[in-house]
Formats: C-alpha cells, structure tokens, sequence
C-alpha cells in the first residue's frame, strides 16, 4: 500500500471513529499508536511515549489551567454583573443599546478569561433575563450572545491561540498581540450591525424609558462606570508585566488569576463553594486539552514520518497546479466544512498540523495564519448542525428559544465573521502590525 493510501485510510479510520461517538482523544490516540507499531514494529510504541515527554516540557501549556480558573471565578462569583448594569445605564437609550453592551461586556470577559464557554455562561445568566425582560426579540438575543461570546477565543489571552502556539512553533506573545485588533474589529462590526438593525426596525430593541432613565442618579451611574474598571484591571495586571518583559507566560497567567481571585474576595463573592466548583472544573477541563494534544502529537508524528504533509502539498501544487491563495482558501473552506461536525480543539489538533506546515511552505506569516485559523474556529463554534455554542446556548436558555430559532439566529453574525476574515486576508496587516510594532 502506498504511504498516501495509508494516511487516508489513517485519517477516514478516526472520523469514522469519531462519528461513532468515540472520545476525540481516544480516536486520534488509538490510530496512531496502532499504526505506528504495524508500520515500524515494536519501535513504532515510542512514539507515544516521546508526545508525552514533548507535552510535559511544554512550559507554555502551564497557563491554560491558568485561564480556565480564571474564567470559572468570573463566571461562578458573576464578577460581571456590575459589569452588565453599567453597560444597560449607559447604553440603553441608545437603539439596541442593551445589545451592544452585551457585545462590549463580552470583549471584556474575553480579556480576563480568553475562554468561549465563560464568556456563553456569563451572557446566559446575566444578560439573557436582561435582554428578555426588555422584551427585545429573541433572535437578536440569542445571535448576540453566541456571536460575542465567540469573542473569547480570538482576544488575548485566548487559550486557543495559546495550543495554536505548541502546534505551529510560534510566540504566544505574538500571537496575543495579533488577535487583539482583530478581534476588536470583529466586535466593532457586531455593533454596527446591531446599531443598524435596531434603527431600522426598532421593535427588536425597545429602548430605555425616560422614565426608568430618570430614576438612576448620577452618583449610581458614576459608581457603575467605575465596576467597569475591573476588567481593565485584571487585563492591565497579567498583560503589562508580560508585555514589558518583566514576568514570562506562564507568570503572567499565574497573575491574572490571583488578581481575579482577589477582585472576587474584595468583592466577598469568593467561596469555598466557588473554589471547589472552578478548581474541579479546571481540572476536567485541563485534562481534556492534554489528552487531545498528546495523541495528536502522536497522530502528527506518524503522519509525518509517511510524508503526508509533502503529499497534500504536491497535489495541492503539483497535481491541481492552484495559486498560493488559492490553496489558503481551500484550507479556510476546509476547516469551515469541518468545524459544522468537529469542535475547534479536534481541527486544530488534528488538521493544523498538515496545514501549519503546508501553509509555510507556500510562504505566508504562520502569526497571520493563525488568527486566520481562529477566526474560522469561531465561525465554526456557531455553524449547524454541530456548532459547540449552538448547543450551550440550548442548554442555558429558557424552553422557549428552541434549536431551530437558535440555528436561525447566528445567520448574520456568522456573515460578520466572513466578513472579518475576509478583510484580515485582504489586509493581513491589521493583526501583524502590533506584534510588529511591540516586540
């Protein structure tokens, strides 16, 4: 058998297992050792065994219980809330304004938590019962809390660029550093469609009374505005320290999650119940990630010792004769197809590392390529039938926002998205200049 029928029958192997209902981990890790030892003998068990020494010396990986904790605290003790009142005093007259400040609040859990789940959590509990007190329409309210906690993985510290960052070689800090007018930009789209929407058909956003504007003082709009300091804060704490070069990744993590720690005692919200609850939960969830990731450097270890990733190449190149674009719209196609089944851990760690490679050897910034791959990570956390915060949102919200409305509520947020990374590959400057400029 050739080596690229093996690599098919590799890669059909653990979809098919994955389709099965398999554990992600367990399908990726079992066709890579099974194949490693029918292709190379007893010797070919190394390979296991050396993805999790190169997983273990991976300092970096240290910061993702880091920034899961952080996430769990912000959601269990509703450090956002305050947060939230903020947004609604200021922003509700405004049309749509609730809405835009759900989008603003989101940007703002993405910088202290750079998870999507935390930010899905936080948006259910806290904004949802806000946004469907108001009466604004359903749709709007469902699309705007999945597309802008979405947000997360895209704003740093965003712990998807964190594993982009072991699987492609890169700096996390520059990685960081080019996520952030992206992503900024992407929200900054989100509430003009918003803004525009509302002003023409205002029955999807009823504004704020004057009569309920009239019963907020000054003085409680002014201690409002100052909650929404915090996130500055806590952002301000773990970024400059690692910006300036004074801590490393890893130290920075740590600091943000005891500065959000200590926000949340001040603020006396810090329980035993609450720790327990984040810890537990980081735990699965940390466990998870490096399961993932040490059978897929055992899955990318075999594919490269077939020569996979030279094969694609030449039939991307030599066989079909495509132009370099081209190609990096079939890879973006690719991974839009896969992200309406898979989640955005399972593509990273199962196709990244084929595209990471063929995407250097076609000559394009891996930085640039991976705010690229995460944007269509975000793209595909929202697309039917299989899209993650599809089915969080179903879980969260009341019996009455069903999957079918949910499915239809994303339509335009997910155009956005298009819209942004199409801008990002017309202009690959706005996510390279910052880190250019910074470091």
């Amino acid at each position: 058998m050739s080596y690229e029928m093996i690599a098919v029958l590799m890669f059909s192997t653990m979809l098919l297992m994955m389709i099965t209902g398999q554990r992600v981990f367990g399908a990726i890790g079992f066709v890579a050792v099974v194949a490693a030892i029918l292709l190379w003998g007893p010797g070919g068990s190394d390979m296991g065994f050396s993805s999790v020494m190169k997983l273990m010396k991976w300092n970096a990986l240290l910061t993702l219980p880091m920034f899961v904790f952080m996430g769990y605290v912000m959601s269990e003790t509703r450090l956002a809330e305050d947060l939230y009142k903020m947004f609604h005093v200021w922003f509700g007259p405004l049309p749509g304004g609730l809405a835009v400040g759900t989008i603003l609040l989101m940007v703002m859990i993405s910088a202290m938590n750079g998870l999507s789940v935390a930010g899905m959590a936080i948006g259910a509990t806290i904004a949802l019962p806000e946004l469907v007190k108001r009466n604004y329409d359903k749709l709007m309210i469902s699309g705007v809390i999945q597309g802008g906690s979405s947000l997360g993985i895209l704003i740093p510290p965003s712990v998807v660029l964190v594993l982009y960052a072991q699987i492609a070689r890169q700096p996390v800090s520059q990685l960081w550093l080019a996520g952030l007018m992206p992503g900024l930009l992407m929200a900054f789209f989100f509430v003009v469609y918003i803004a525009v929407r509302c002003w023409l058909s205002p029955s999807l956003a009823p504004r704020m009374s004057a009569e309920e504007r009239a019963a907020i003082s000054w003085g409680e709009r002014i201690r409002l505005l100052r909650a929404g300091l915090l996130p500055v804060v806590i952002f301000g704490a773990m970024m400059i320290p690692f910006v300036k070069g004074w801590t490393s990744l890893t130290e920075a993590s740590v600091v943000g999650a005891l500065t959000t720690v200590i926000a949340a005692a001040i603020k006396g919200r810090f329980t035993r119940e609450v720790f327990e609850v984040a810890t537990r939960s980081t735990l699965a969830i940390t466990t998870m990630f490096m399961l993932i990731i040490m059978a897929a450097l055992s899955f990318g270890a075999v594919f490269d010792g077939l020569g996979a990733g030279r094969a694609i190449e030449n039939f991307f190149v030599r066989d079909l004769g495509l132009s370099a674009w081209q190609i990096l719209v079939l890879m973006q196609l690719s991974f839009l197809i896969m992200g309406m089944f898979l989640d955005d851990t399972a593509m990273l760690v199962i196709v990244a590392p084929i595209y990471v490679g063929l995407a250097k050897a076609l000559g394009f910034d891996l930085i640039w390529y991976g705010i690229l791959y995460t944007i269509t990570c975000q793209i595909a956390y929202l697309t039917p039938p299989f899209g993650y915060n599809l089915f969080l949102m179903r879980a969260m919200a009341p019996a009455d926002f069903t999957l079918p409305m949910i499915y239809r509520s994303v339509f335009p947020f997910v155009m956005v998205m298009i819209f942004t990374l199409i801008v990002l590959m017309i202009f690959p400057e706005i996510a390279l200049w910052l880190p250019e400029k910074l470091i």
